[in-house]
Order: C-alpha cells, then sequence, then structure tokens
C-alpha cells in the first residue's frame, strides 16, 4: 500500500491533520487544503512534506479546478480524504436557518462539492478510494446538535450511494464515524447559537456544559483514528462504515436496540397498510 497519494480536506487542523502525518510517516505523498494564509503557512511548517493547497469547500465552482490542478501538479490521487467539516450546536427553535444553510453547505454540499470532482477520474481509472468523514452523529442524535446531525445523517445516506454507484469501476466508499475524540470539535471549531428561550434551561444547559468540560479530555485519540484510517485504505474489502471509539460503537448499538424494539412494538400497525 505505500506510495499512494491522498488529498486530505481540511489538512490543518483534527483528524485532517492526524491523517495527512501519519500517512506522510507511512510513505504517502499528502495533497492537503486550507483556506487560509495562516492555515497555509501552518501546514507547511508543520508538515513540510505535504503539498498545501488552497481551497474552500463552499466555493463550490473552483473545486473542479483545484482537484485538476492539483493532479497536474502532484500525479494521480489514490484516497481522497473528504474531512473539512465543523459542529453547530444549538436548540432547533433558537438556531437560525441561516446557520443551517453554513452547515450544510460545508459539511454536505461542500464534501459532495469534492467528492462529484474525483468521481469521474476515479471511475476512468477504475479505482480510488473515498473516505466521507461523517460521525456518530450520523446515526445517533442528542439535543442540541440538530443541524450537525442532520449534516452527518445525510452524507452517510450520500455515502452509501456513493458506495453502490461506484462499486462496479473498483472504486471504495467508506463513511468514517468517528465518536468523540481529542480535536477542536467541541472548542475552537464549533459555532454556539446563543440561548434565547428558558424553556430549553433545563434540557440544554447541562449537555452545553458537560460538552465543554470534557473538550480535550475525550477518550479517542487522532493520531490513533488516522492509524485505522490507514488500515482501512489497506483493505480491499472494506466496510460501507466504520466507527471508530467506543463510545461510538456502545452509542450505535443502544440506538439500534431501541430501533428493534420500536420496529417489533410497531409492527402490526406497519403491516396494517399494505393492499
Amino acid at each position: 500500500m505505500s506510495g499512494l497519494t491522498f488529498f486530505v480536506t481540511g489538512a490543518n487542523s483534527g483528524f485532517g491533520f492526524a491523517i495527512a502525518r501519519s500517512a506522510l510517516a507511512a510513505g504517502h505523498r499528502v495533497i492537503g487544503t486550507v483556506r487560509s494564509d495562516e492555515a497555509y503557512d501552518s501546514l507547511r511548517k508543520r508538515l513540510p512534506d505535504a503539498q498545501a493547497v488552497y481551497c474552500d469547500v463552499t466555493d463550490f465552482d473552483a473545486i473542479p479546478a483545484i482537484v485538476e490542478e492539483a493532479e497536474q501538479n502532484h500525479g494521480p490521487v489514490d484516497v481522497l480524504i473528504n474531512n473539512a467539516g465543523y459542529g453547530h450546536e444549538g436548540v432547533l427553535e433558537e438556531s437560525s436557518l441561516e446557520e443551517m444553510r453554513l452547515q450544510f453547505d460545508v459539511n454536505v454540499f461542500g464534501a459532495v462539492a469534492v467528492a462529484k470532482a474525483f468521481l469521474p477520474l476515479f471511475r476512468q481509472r477504475r479505482r480510488g478510494f473515498i473516505v466521507n468523514v461523517t460521525s456518530m452523529g450520523g446515526q445517533i442524535t442528542m439535543p442540541g446538535i440538530a443541524y450537525y446531525c442532520g449534516s452527518k445523517f445525510a452524507m452517510q445516506g450520500i455515502s452509501e450511494v456513493m458506495r453502490k454507484e461506484m462499486a462496479p469501476f473498483g472504486v471504495h466508499v467508506t463513511a468514517l464515524c468517528p465518536g468523540s475524540f481529542r480535536t477542536d470539535w467541541a472548542g475552537r471549531s464549533m459555532v454556539r447559537t446563543d440561548r434565547t428561550i428558558a424553556d430549553y434551561d433545563a434540557l440544554f444547559d447541562p449537555i452545553r456544559e458537560a460538552r465543554r468540560q470534557k473538550d480535550g479530555k475525550q477518550l479517542g485519540d487522532p493520531d490513533k483514528l488516522a492509524q485505522a484510517v490507514l488500515t482501512l485504505v489497506a483493505s480491499d474489502t472494506p466496510p460501507p462504515q466504520l466507527l471508530l471509539g467506543s463510545d461510538a460503537l456502545t452509542l450505535v448499538r443502544e440506538r439500534l436496540s431501541a430501533m428493534q424494539a420500536e420496529i417489533a412494538e410497531w409492527e402490526s400497525l406497519t403491516r396494517s397498510t399494505d393492499g
């Protein structure tokens, strides 16, 4: 598996940086995208062997040309790590539709735009691997992150369809579903809506405070996630989705168990609609 070329969006921090660093250490080549001059300089300084390129995933029309130029300058990409994204925290009633639009522009439309720039290249070459970084929040929910969970649920579904459409061409697609990791997701990177409705205080304030207290102390190690991604990419039979983190495993299992119970409880009504 040595000598692959990775294209990593959001490569200057969090999972993107950890994956880029691990891929370089394993002998791969890395093209890492950044949005600002500060991030560009930071990535060049911390990972001098990575090729830094500017890419704002919400500038949808510019992405195909960025990908084309990256391949012209650095050769064909083998692995897309579709990582760029952020978290929004806010009670649904308190959160504006504009905040939802921005969340989906980055986490859904941006991710899809990047993937679509690679689909024809991978299809024509009959090889490639797309790792769409979603979240355990694409399979379980909790109060206060409706827009985030909505965006990740969307990417889960899109990834599964993308996988089925690309399978005939030898292209792998896996949704990566991390639990809580020690990244900036719950800290600097998170957008938080101001509280305005007292009725939600008892439900949501403890959740927001607990998330702040846990920031930087999460069980998940980003470097171990990066190693897991390299193991995933080396597989000839990768799964449609890969949970990472024991919390993700526990919470998703609980949700699946609850769904089974719900389906069984309402089965007779479900069947009653057949003609």
